[in-house]
């Protein structure tokens, strides 16, 4: 969640890595997802293209594996590239029950597709090493700058995917099965102070906007929670946020103990944030600052320390930057803007080439545990929120400098604005065209994967995720996939 990094966010936990690439760079306040999920995410981050047009529509879809990405073209450039760790721009590696909650979101059916939110504490306080995964791609990343880049005579980049902060699948959970769980050890939650942890406001069932009752019906967040249930996955969350805040501080160490901290930049950032129980709900999927904003931080030679750029910016930016910082000739193609300007300290009328940095940022999200096609656009104090064709679904519209936590939708009591911020929006996209094409999409692979299962695709279905609501009635949840289809 990119409000870590920043006040009053970062009062919640300790994030010394974070802290200290502040200290010596830049921080950027407003960065965003282009979509809050990995996969479409992060095709976007790695083509810097808009994800109606990398049509990367779920996590199972993403660019092509041949896809000439920002590291192919340095390395063309006479970079020395390495990868480690979680890459999944291509396809997410996700699930049966991933894809088929994705393509059925259009049914006219409510199945909860997730078990209840868990937290669990392992290990004791020595236990450091709780994401051993994502350690040991952290350990191969120092090891190659340790053995490797300190030897090289080329420029170097390399890329380090981790899958922290996410919570952990729980498929043996008993009644919870398919359930996400907070999992952290005693040493990560003491960084983590929990008289600073904010319980958000919820709406009343009753009140939530009806893509927003969807989505939390289907992450099985309808239910009674306590206050201390509530506390506890946020401060599981924000110790996750403190191991990966040290995998970074692995890194940046070892660019010090080698003498290349100082020529070298160094970028962190997110493909999408994490709820954590803000709007009655987990994960991310959702335009809501929890999930769609992410974490940008820059340092190194030539950028501007102890900076804090207010300005809107998103993933797709990041492919220009790296070719900004080769000295590649960028296409014009892009969606995306050079943050070199910013990370300079220079005023935006210096911008790039291409003109000046649209004063807006689009996110888009098209996968499962929401109903309809979402369009976000930020400019401004403003979040305007889009569905489906723009008419069939109401719209959502948030003040956030009144209303940072997003809980009350002006859409009605400024339709002036509405009116000029969809303008905008379908400049940028025909978004329901956009929403029109990912329907068909999603009943062409249903389609294809019923009929590849035959007769038995019922009975594969309540074996997913969602097995617990369709065992309960699977003649009508067949007969409203009939009705769909």
């Amino acid at each position: 969640d990119g409000r870590l990094t920043f006040y009053p966010g970062n009062q919640t936990v300790d994030l010394p890595f974070i802290n200290f690439m502040k200290r010596y760079g830049t921080v950027f306040l407003n960065a965003y997802t282009n979509s809050p999920i990995c996969c479409p995410s992060r095709a976007a981050m790695w083509s810097g293209l808009f994800t109606h047009l990398t049509e990367s529509w779920n996590n199972f879809k993403g660019l092509d594996p041949d896809y000439v990405t920002w590291m192919d073209l340095m390395e063309k450039h006479g970079y020395h590239t390495q990868k480690c760790g979680k890459l999944d721009y291509t396809s997410g590696h996700h699930s049966v029950s991933n894809r088929v909650e994705a393509w059925t979101r259009d049914v006219d059916f409510l199945l909860r597709q997730e078990g209840r939110p868990m937290v669990n504490l392992t290990g004791d306080k020595k236990h450091v090493r709780v994401m051993e995964a994502d350690w040991h791609n952290t350990d191969k990343a120092v090891n190659w700058i340790r053995e490797e880049a300190t030897n090289l005579t080329q420029p170097f980049v390399l890329y380090l995917g981790l899958n922290l902060p996410h919570p952990y699948p729980s498929p043996y959970a008993g009644e919870n099965f398919g359930s996400s769980t907070f999992l952290t050890s005693p040493y990560w939650l003491e960084k983590v102070s929990y008289e600073a942890i904010k319980i958000p406001k919820w709406s009343a069932l009753s009140e939530m906007h009806p893509v927003d009752y969807y989505s939390s019906y289907t992450k099985n967040c309808t239910g009674e929670f306590t206050e201390q249930e509530v506390r506890n996955i946020r401060a599981f969350y924000y110790a996750m946020c403190a191991e990966t805040d040290a995998m970074l501080g692995e890194i940046i160490s070892a660019l010090k103990d080698t003498g290349l901290l100082e020529k070298t930049i160094v970028i962190f950032t997110a493909d999408h944030g994490e709820l954590a129980m803000e709007h009655r709900q987990f994960y991310k999927m959702s335009m809501y600052e929890g999930s769609s904003h992410v974490p940008l931080l820059v340092m190194g030679p030539g950028i501007k320390e102890q900076q804090q750029v207010p300005n809107v910016v998103s993933l797709v930016d990041i492919y220009p930057t790296m070719l900004d910082i080769a000295r590649i000739p960028v296409a014009q193609n892009l969606s995306g803007y050079s943050l070199i300007p910013l990370l300079h300290g220079k005023a935006e009328n210096e911008a790039s080439p291409r003109g000046p940095r649209p004063s807006w940022v689009l996110s888009e999200f098209h996968g499962c545990n929401v109903n309809s096609s979402t369009y976000m656009l930020r400019t401004g104090k403003w979040k305007y929120i889009s569905y489906s064709d723009g008419h069939s679904v109401l719209p959502q519209l948030f003040d956030l400098t009144a209303d940072p936590d997003e809980l009350t939708n002006v859409a009605i009591k400024f339709p002036a604005i509405v009116h000029s911020l969809d303008k905008v929006l379908r400049s940028i996209v025909n978004y329901p065209k956009v929403s029109s094409s990912v329907q068909e999409y999603n009943k062409r692979q249903f389609i294809s994967w019923k009929q590849s299962l035959g007769q038995n695709y019922s009975n594969v279905i309540a074996n997913l995720r969602w097995h617990q609501d369709w065992l309960k009635e699977p003649k009508k949840y067949e007969n409203a996939i009939n009705k769909w289809l």
